[in-house]
């Protein structure tokens, strides 16, 4: 099996949202980051972790990545996501800045 290269600090978002870390997954974010989960957009701690709590990390949500690619400060993962609330093949683009994201942008893979 061929492993995919994913860039610091995406691969270790990866590793705590598939351990179900919700402080971890917080923590990856900038002060200012947000998420855009198919529009619907999550600009601070609070509503991340609501959002969260439904639909991510309280949805057991475990992503295997299939495809990345990299441009700039951006790295988009193409993965199969799998949780109580969805599945399916989605697109997880992520503006990484420093050690940490500014953004993650959840649509359709």
């Amino acid at each position: 099996m061929t492993s995919i290269e994913i860039p610091s600090p995406v691969a270790e978002f990866i590793d705590v949202v598939n351990a179900g870390d919700e402080t971890a997954f917080l923590d990856a974010f900038t002060a200012d980051g947000f998420i855009d989960d198919w529009g619907r957009v999550f600009g601070d701690r609070a509503a991340m972790q609501g959002w969260s709590a439904n639909e991510f990390i309280g949805a057991k949500g475990v992503l295997t990545p299939q495809r990345v690619t990299i441009d700039g400060d951006t790295v988009t993962v193409i993965g199969d996501w799998r949780s109580t609330h969805a599945n399916g093949l989605s697109s997880f683009a992520f503006v990484v800045a420093g050690d940490r994201l500014a953004s993650m942008t959840i649509r359709e893979g």
